[in-house]
């Protein structure tokens, strides 16, 4: 019973560190490309810098369990979140699917973390919770920040499409 509860909670850290890797992947080409909406560039590169952080934990913790984090699944997911970004930068309201997306892969992370903190509580992981927790409220802040700041993004968007301004990044 206590192995399978390591078992699960190692593979759910494995995917929560392919998951960063993947919102790596997302972020980076985003900040690439973002050029009129300077408020939403500065939250993406604080929140790249958290995201480099939160995978160092996960390191730390699985360290801690004596295992490492899966390169394959940080491979797949970070491709998969690479095609995700180049697919919107076709779209003529980019910043609005890059903001959908992101405040959606924001709760997927919540989801995933709350879920681990759970994992570590039945596994009497105790060393990992306040790691979690951290990256758990730093997922927290950015999904609340990207919900508090959809009204002004999409308002400055229609207001830059309807000058005939460059309004899609």
């Amino acid at each position: 019973m206590a192995e399978d509860r390591r078992s699960l909670f190692v593979t759910g850290l494995r995917n929560a560190h392919a998951m960063e890797n993947q919102a790596i992947s997302i972020i980076k080409p985003q900040l690439s490309r973002i050029e009129n909406y300077p408020q939403v560039a500065r939250r993406l590169e604080q929140h790249l810098q958290e995201t480099e952080v939160q995978l160092k934990r996960l390191e730390d913790i699985l360290a801690s369990l004596d295992e490492d984090h899966s390169t394959i699944k940080d491979w797949m997911l970070s491709a998969g979140g690479s095609m995700a970004a180049i697919s919107h930068a076709m779209a003529g309201d980019e910043i609005l699917k890059n903001s959908f997306a992101n405040q959606a892969f924001e709760n997927y992370e919540i989801a995933a973390y709350n879920s681990l903190m759970v994992m570590a509580e039945m596994g009497g992981f105790q060393g990992a919770t306040s790691g979690l927790q951290q990256n758990l409220a730093e997922e927290e802040n950015m999904a609340q920040w990207l919900k508090d700041n959809l009204r002004e993004v999409t308002m400055e968007f229609v207001s830059r499409q309807e000058a005939g301004e460059s309004a899609k990044v």
